[in-house]
C-alpha cells in the first residue's frame, strides 16, 4: 500500500486519537484502511502517542488512557502535546486583545503560546498567574529593553501548581481586587455537563475569581480538552463568551459548543455563531 504522503505525522495522530477517543479503542488494521498508510507506519505512530502518555497500546491496537480526575500532568508533560493546534489557537485568540487593554492569562501550556504572539501588540496591561507567561514578557524585555509600547506585566503571588501556575488565598485576593477587559482562560478539560474543570482544587478556586474579574471570558483549549472532567468545576459554559479551538474539534462537538457560546476554530472563517 502506498503511503498518503498528503498526510503530516502531526495531523496523522491527531487522527489516530480522535479515532481512539471516540471509539474507545482501535486496531492497527483499522488504522491502516482509514489512513491509507502502512502497518509500519501506524505502529510508529502509536508509539509516539504512547510516549506522550495519552494512549496505551495493546495487542493489535491502543485504547486511551484513563487518568484519574485528579491527575495534574506537570508543565513540561503538557508542552509537548497538540503543539501545532495550540499555535493556530494562540494566532486566532491574539487578535482578540485590544491595543491598551487589560487582560489576564491563566496558567497553562495554551495561554504560554498566546504570550508569544501578543508581545507585538501594543501598550497591553497583563495580570497572571502564571510563572511561565510571565517570564515571557520578561525576556522579551529583557531582550530588546523597554520599548514604547511594551506590555505591563503583574504576576500575582501564591502556591505554585505541578503546571506553574500561581494559587491560592494570596492569589485570589490579588485578583479580587483587580477588573479585565478580557480574560484568556486556559483549561483542563471542558464539557456541557461540567463546565470548565481543573484536577486542582487550589486552582479551581483561582480561576474562579478570575472569571468573575473579567468583563469578557475567551478559553483557549485545543480540542482533546473536549469531554475530559477534572476533579472541580469552576465555571459553566455560560459563563464563557468564546471559544478558541483548533480544527480537530468534532463537528457534534462544535453544535453543542455553539449552543452556548462563540465558537472560533482557528484557520477557519470566524461566523460568529455559525461553525
Amino acid at each position: 500500500m502506498s503511503e498518503n504522503q498528503n498526510l503530516l505525522a502531526e495531523q496523522r495522530r491527531a487522527l489516530i486519537l480522535d479515532e481512539v477517543r471516540r471509539r474507545g479503542g482501535v486496531r492497527v488494521n483499522e488504522l491502516t484502511r482509514k489512513l491509507g498508510v502502512s502497518d509500519m507506519t501506524v505502529r510508529r505512530d502509536l508509539d509516539a502517542l504512547a510516549r506522550q502518555g495519552v494512549l496505551e497500546k495493546v495487542h493489535g491496537g491502543a485504547v486511551p488512557v484513563v487518568e484519574a480526575s485528579t491527575h495534574e500532568p506537570g508543565f513540561e508533560a503538557k508542552s509537548g502535546l497538540e503543539l501545532t493546534a495550540k499555535e493556530d489557537i494562540a494566532r486566532a485568540a491574539a487578535t482578540l486583545a485590544a491595543p491598551g487593554s487589560a487582560i489576564a492569562l491563566s496558567g497553562g501550556t495554551t495561554t504560554y503560546a498566546l504570550a508569544q504572539q501578543l508581545l507585538d501588540v501594543p501598550d497591553l496591561t497583563v495580570v497572571t498567574n502564571s510563572v511561565r507567561v510571565a517570564d515571557v514578557f520578561h525576556a522579551a524585555q529583557r531582550s530588546s529593553g523597554t520599548r514604547p509600547g511594551a506590555a505591563t506585566v503583574v504576576l500575582t503571588g501564591g502556591v505554585r501548581t505541578p503546571s506553574d501556575s500561581l494559587v491560592g488565598p494570596v492569589a485570589d485576593q490579588a485578583i479580587a481586587a483587580l477588573h479585565f477587559d478580557v480574560l484568556f482562560l486556559g483549561v483542563h478539560g471542558i464539557s456541557p455537563e461540567a463546565g470548565l474543570s481543573t484536577p486542582n482544587l487550589a486552582e479551581a478556586e483561582t480561576n474562579r475569581r478570575l472569571v468573575q474579574s473579567a468583563r469578557r471570558v475567551v478559553v483557549v483549549a485545543d480540542h482533546t480538552k473536549w469531554g475530559t472532567v477534572g476533579l472541580s468545576s469552576f465555571a459553566s459554559l455560560g459563563q464563557v463568551d468564546t471559544l478558541v479551538t483548533d480544527a480537530g474539534l468534532p463537528v457534534e462537538a462544535r453544535a453543542e459548543v455553539s449552543e452556548h457560546v462563540r465558537l472560533v476554530v482557528a484557520g477557519e472563517p470566524d461566523t460568529g455563531t455559525d461553525i
